[in-house]
């Protein structure tokens, strides 16, 4: 055997100098240069990771006798000098402890021990160079030890880079950080809260199965930017927020399998970029629009999702998700939503544009005027903008008659006017009176062209009055016509259809009057009454599709809904009003509405059915006691306006509303 390989090796390294140790060779082996070879400090040793080697011969007591100027001992086993090889020893293991980083009292004393024990060596050299190997790699060992990993949960069976935890009353809290996979199950706790796992940011398995979780809030698996798998199976989760799994950059699958899911928040699985596979199986989608984005997605996706099966509503049952037809889906819905208040009551709100701007006229008789308001582009808001002195006014009727614009200003008491607004002084000024004798007790007013002539008409609700027709010539508005005398109007509806201008009359004591336009006389001529009404307090009017419908309020029984069969009107529809004095039939967006208003409940907005062609109860408002209704297209915002007598005028916005968003 060559004498390399009967060296018995122990590295170790001091603070400045790396150090060998040999083992005794056999007597053939050629003498080592020294007992202890000293290497500077970096360089490397015979073995990787070592950096010095104990030697123990017979040759070293020579080498260091020839080193010391003595003549060599002669050779054999009993001219060995065993207190030199003891010292060489203590020296060794001096060394070692200060390679372990032990404090060097420890290594002096250690030195000390081996030095008392020169004289008891005697043929015990060998053991004693073994314990001092020995001593050596403990002390080595000792020095590269890593840092001990935290305790595993007692609920928990924990490797290196594993747990699985069963029973645990919440995330366990101090696993290593290095833990790749955890396997809840049976847990003890019900909510999955905001970073659960951000403790365990190398985490890339996750297995949450038969459990009884119930709810996963917000940004729970936050800081898991490596997790892969993620299983949460056989738990009674019935809801999951739109956030759950923003995070997941590198989730690969997912499975919700088993769980009481009747729903998916739209767009939950959009932060899951590379998402290949999906299980949803085992819960009871309801397949209403709110899972109409997962139709749209699943038909688009490229992630394998295992078929999923609808268990509700009836007509959708045992049906396959991916395959349900999206035109089945009627998503889109509205509402009417308070957008602002008015503090004063008023009677009566009319529109207008003047100058490319829009307006509103109010009828404010507790405020003893005529209130102009302005529409606020930038701040999106109605804005005071100028009065009208009106003392008892219960009706304003805006008009632009050749770019001029003119108001007329209907009274109770103290008489009706004319007004003007003088763009150079930017006031009202009055035009002309209405003749007091003809207007006595003034309810409605309505204006309209017919052949390329302006007229407006005042519907006269007074015993000695009459219902009377003015036509504005080159500087003013001159009487044309008295149509209805003594018969208590209280509204009046202009129809411009199939080429016959027609003027509707409703009254409190008797059946509405139907005047049609004769155009050889210029008046208005009547046809008939509407006698399916014995009473009306307003009449409006509306057309779907090809037909033509009067809306008809009434304050005791129920409003109509008529139909114009050609000769005469037949009724489609009654509406339980009582109390009612108002009514405004009005279209947004090819959505046709009608709002019923009522002085002992709240005001009804139904919307017109299509199908069944009739109008079916939408939504409720709190106004109370309205006088009229107005819709205003303002821009892209949709309003109603509600005048109260009783109370603030009041504007709602109509707002469109995606369910399946």
């Amino acid at each position: 055997m060559a004498p390399e390989t009967a060296r018995r090796v122990c590295s170790g390294q001091g603070r400045n100098h790396s150090f060998q140790w040999l083992l005794p060779a056999p007597p053939s082996a050629p003498p080592p240069p020294a007992a202890v070879r000293v290497l500077p400090a970096g360089q490397p040793s015979a073995r990787p990771g070592l950096r010095a080697s104990l030697h123990l011969s017979e040759g070293s007591a020579r080498g260091n006798e020839q080193g010391r100027g003595r003549p060599p001992a002669p050779e054999g086993p009993r001219s060995r000098s065993p207190q030199r090889a003891a010292g060489a020893l203590a020296a060794a293991a001096a060394a070692c402890g200060a390679r372990a980083g032990w404090p060097r009292a420890v290594g002096r004393e250690l030195a000390g021990s081996m030095a008392g024990l020169r004289a008891r060596l005697g043929s015990g050299l060998g053991l004693l160079a073994l314990s001092t190997l020995g001593l050596c790699l403990m002390l080595q060992v000792g020095a590269k030890r890593p840092p001990k990993t935290p305790p595993c949960p007692p609920s928990c069976s924990c490797t290196r880079d594993t747990a699985f935890c069963v029973d645990s009353k919440a995330v366990p809290r101090n696993l290593p950080s290095e833990v790749i996979s955890l396997t809840l199950v049976n847990a003890a706790f019900s909510e999955i809260h905001d970073g659960a796992f951000s403790h365990l940011p190398l985490l890339q398995f996750l297995l949450l199965n038969s459990n009884k979780f119930t709810l996963i809030g917000d940004n729970a698996f936050t800081g898991l930017s490596h997790l892969q798998y993620l299983f949460i199976e056989n738990n009674d989760i019935w809801a999951l927020s739109k956030f759950t799994f923003r995070g997941l950059k590198s989730l690969t699958h997912l499975s919700l399998a088993n769980n009481n899911l009747q729903t998916l928040p739209r767009d939950i699985f959009r932060p899951l970029d590379i998402l290949s596979d999906l299980d949803l199986r085992g819960n009871s989608l309801n397949c209403d629009c709110k899972v109409k984005w997962l139709v749209e997605w699943l038909a688009h996706t490229n992630t394998t999702v295992a078929p999923i099966y609808c268990a509700s509503p009836p007509r959708f049952q045992e049906h396959k998700v991916q395959d349900l037809p999206l035109r089945e889906f009627d998503c889109i819905t509205t509402d009417f939503v308070l957008y602002q208040t008015l503090s004063f009551p008023a009677v009566s709100a009319e529109p207008f544009l003047y100058s490319s701007d829009l307006y509103l006229a109010l009828a404010q008789p507790g405020a003893s005027a005529c209130t102009i308001l302005k529409w606020d582009y930038v701040e999106r808001q109605l804005r005071d903008y100028d009065r009208i002195p009106a003392p008892s006014a219960v009706h304003c009727k805006p008009m632009v008659v050749d770019s001029q614009l003119y108001v007329v200003v209907a009274q109770l008491f103290g008489g009706s006017y004319i007004y003007h607004w003088d763009p150079n002084t930017t006031r009202f000024t009055k035009l002309q009176d209405i003749d007091p004798q003809r207007v006595r007790k003034p309810n409605d007013l309505e204006a309209f062209r017919i052949d390329g002539d302006w007229y407006f008409a005042v519907a006269d609700s007074s015993k000695a009055g009459a219902t009377s027709l003015y036509r504005w010539h080159q500087n003013g508005f001159y009487s044309q016509q008295a149509l209805h005398a003594w018969h208590r109007d209280t509204d009046l509806e202009f129809i411009d259809g199939e080429g016959k201008p027609r003027l509707i009359v409703s009254s409190s004591s008797q059946a509405p009057i139907i005047y049609q336009w004769s155009r050889t006389q210029k008046q208005f001529v009547a046809q008939g009454e509407v006698t399916q009404v014995p009473d009306a307090q307003a009449v409006k009017h509306f057309r779907a599709g090809r037909d033509s419908y009067l809306c008809l309020s009434r304050y005791i029984g129920d409003s109509k809904i008529l139909r114009w069969e050609g000769t005469r009107f037949s009724e489609v529809q009654a509406l339980p009003s009582r109390g009612s004095l108002a009514l405004q039939p009005f279209l947004v967006g090819g959505r046709r509405y009608l709002a019923l208003g009522s002085d002992f409940s709240f005001t009804q907005i139904y919307q017109w059915d299509e199908g069944r062609q009739k109008f079916v109860r939408f939504q409720e408002l709190a106004v109370q006691a309205p006088r009229a209704f107005c819709y205003v297209p303002a821009g892209d915002a949709q309003l109603l306006l509600a005048p109260s007598f009783k109370g603030q005028t009041l504007v709602y916005r109509h707002v469109v509303v995606d369910l399946s968003a």
